[in-house]
This record gives structure tokens, C-alpha cells and sequence, in this order.
């Protein structure tokens, strides 16, 4: 592992000068997983949610979420994204269902596009949690990651399985 590159020569955080990475083509897919309750995945079937379908909200508080990431990520640079997507799949596990949501994040600069993703993803299942709290407050948000990157001086990275 490298040294950190965010403090300066006092040891104070700065943001690191990208100015002269290359621009390439970036993409980042970070993941989710929320485990739910069987009546709440009825529910979410059914279109019985009051507050409307929770992954359609989700998405776009995901979508909006990855392009405010560095208001809210100190070191993060303003990035002009080129795409934000997301997939959902449930799976149904001996206690509920496990709810996977992936967020994929594109652009083309001089630095990654992580942090948005991871971003993205956790905006998401945040708001999944909000729209469907009244039926499931027991509901646990588990593991988000980076599941891939491509793009940039380190090359690419796929997480291990």
C-alpha cells in the first residue's frame, strides 16, 4: 500500500493535485445488501407501500447522491460524471429476504469514480430503509464495498469473492 497522498508537507489534509493524471475512461460498482423481513418484500410486491415503490426513490436518491459526493466527502473532487445506474435483485434467505443493490458510476477524467459509487449505493439503501420503515424497522443495511473499478493509473480491481 502506498503512503497517504492527502497531507502536505506540515502534515495538515489537503486535496490532492490531479492535474496531471491522465483522463481515461473510469467506472466504479459498489454494493449493498439490506436483509428485510417477508412481510415487507409482500409488501414491496404487492404495492403496498404508502410512501410508492422504494427502489424507483431509492435509485434516484442514489442517482443524486453520486453527483453531490463531494459535498459531502472532503477530499473527493468534482468529477462530471457520465452515467449512473443501478441493479436490484432479492434473494430469499432463511429469515426474509436479502435485498443486493449495485451502483454502477462511469466518467471520463483524471481520477476515480469510487467514492461516488460507494456514495450511491448507501444513499440508496438509506432511502430504501426510509420508504419502508413503517412495515420493517428491523430491517439492517450489511456490508458495502467496491465490488470493481476500471480506469486510472492503478489499473483495474475486482474484489474477491
Amino acid at each position: 500500500m502506498s503512503e497517504f497522498s492527502h497531507w502536505n508537507e506540515k502534515g495538515r489534509p489537503k486535496m490532492v493535485d490531479i492535474s496531471q493524471k491522465n483522463e481515461t475512461k473510469r467506472s466504479a460498482v459498489a454494493q449493498s445488501t439490506i436483509l428485510l423481513k417477508k412481510e415487507l418484500y409482500d409488501a414491496i410486491q404487492n404495492a403496498e407501500i404508502k410512501k410508492g415503490d422504494p427502489l424507483q426513490v431509492a435509485q434516484i436518491a442514489g442517482i443524486m447522491a453520486a453527483k453531490k459526493t463531494p459535498d459531502i466527502i472532503p477530499m473527493c473532487h468534482p468529477i462530471q460524471l457520465t452515467g449512473v445506474d443501478f441493479h436490484f435483485e432479492y434473494k430469499q434467505v432463511s429469515d426474509g429476504y436479502e435485498l443486493m443493490m449495485q451502483a454502477e458510476v462511469t466518467c471520463k477524467g483524471n481520477t476515480g469514480v469510487e467514492m461516488e459509487a460507494l456514495t450511491a449505493v448507501s444513499a440508496a439503501a438509506l432511502t430504501f430503509y426510509d420508504m419502508c420503515k413503517a412495515v420493517d424497522k428491523s430491517m439492517v443495511i450489511k456490508e458495502t464495498f467496491l465490488l470493481s473499478k476500471t480506469g486510472g493509473k492503478n489499473g483495474d480491481y475486482l474484489a474477491k469473492k
